[in-house]
Formats: structure tokens, C-alpha cells, sequence
């Protein structure tokens, strides 16, 4: 793990990031509906937009960034025990193709946990995809019966 720097994204970062998360929709699958130029332009504009509910990290080796993991927060409804609340979500965690099978993706998710727990949020969910879900299990996340989602992207 030499040379290896996790820290907040700057604004600087977010084509670079843009560039990772377009590397990870290509590698799952998906076609792109605008040019990669058009989604790093967009992308690092939703970013600058987002900055206060969206917290981006970065994974640096070498002045080179190979890794990122986003964490949402939404802020929820208070209660009379806890007036001020919030819980948060780990989205997009993607490692380079080339520097996976190293622990590598466990920082990341360390990192985001870290940063939530600093931010005093009371829970931190993600959505995996079946190949991480032992890196989560792993770092503390447990299934939870409570926890329903409804899935919107289609509608049928």
C-alpha cells in the first residue's frame, strides 16, 4: 500500500473522477447516452453542485488517482431524543481494473465510514453489486430486515 493517499476529492479531481465513473458503467455494461467529454463536463458540474450532500474521496497513488467511493447524506426527520439527524449512503466505489485484489477497495470503504462517523450520521447504507458484498460484510455492514427498498427503474 505505498504511495497510496486517501483524502477528499478537489475540485480540481472531478474530470478525473468523472473519467473513473465512466470506466465503471463501461465495465458493467452500459451504453453511454452522451460523448465522454459531455459526461465529464456534466458530471464534474452535478459534483460542484452536490459538494454539501455528496462527499467525494479519492484513492492517489503517485499523483495518479486509481480509486473513488462517494458518500450521500440525507438529512432525516428529527425526533424529541435526537433534534438534528442524518444517515448517509456509500455510492460509487470503483478501483481500477488493474489495482484490484489488494485490500485496496476495504480503505476506501474505511474511509467513507470514517468520514460518516465524523459527520455523527446514524447509519450508512449501500447498494452492491453481488461480487463486493463480501468486501462490505467484511468492513461491518449486516443485512437488516427493516431496511425495504422499492425499485424504481422500471416501473412495469
Amino acid at each position: 500500500m505505498n504511495g497510496i493517499a486517501i483524502r477528499p476529492a478537489t475540485g480540481d479531481e472531478l474530470g478525473a473522477v468523472a473519467e473513473l465513473r465512466w470506466d465503471w458503467v463501461l465495465e458493467n455494461g452500459g451504453l453511454p447516452a452522451v460523448t465522454r467529454e459531455e459526461f465529464t463536463k456534466s458530471f464534474a458540474s452535478w459534483a460542484r453542485e452536490n459538494a454539501v450532500t455528496h462527499r467525494c474521496v479519492v484513492m492517489v497513488r503517485d499523483d495518479e488517482i486509481i480509486g473513488m467511493a462517494w458518500l450521500a447524506v440525507v438529512q432525516r426527520v428529527p425526533t424529541p431524543h435526537s433534534p438534528a439527524r442524518a444517515s448517509g449512503d456509500l455510492q460509487s466505489v470503483y478501483i481500477v481494473p488493474e489495482e484490484r485484489g489488494n485490500g485496496l477497495g476495504s480503505l476506501l470503504i474505511d474511509a467513507v465510514l470514517r468520514l460518516a462517523h465524523d459527520r455523527g450520521l446514524e447509519r450508512v447504507t449501500v447498494h452492491s453489486s453481488v461480487r463486493a458484498i463480501p468486501a462490505y460484510s467484511r468492513r461491518g455492514f449486516v443485512t437488516s430486515p427493516r431496511l425495504l427498498q422499492a425499485d424504481l427503474a422500471d416501473p412495469t
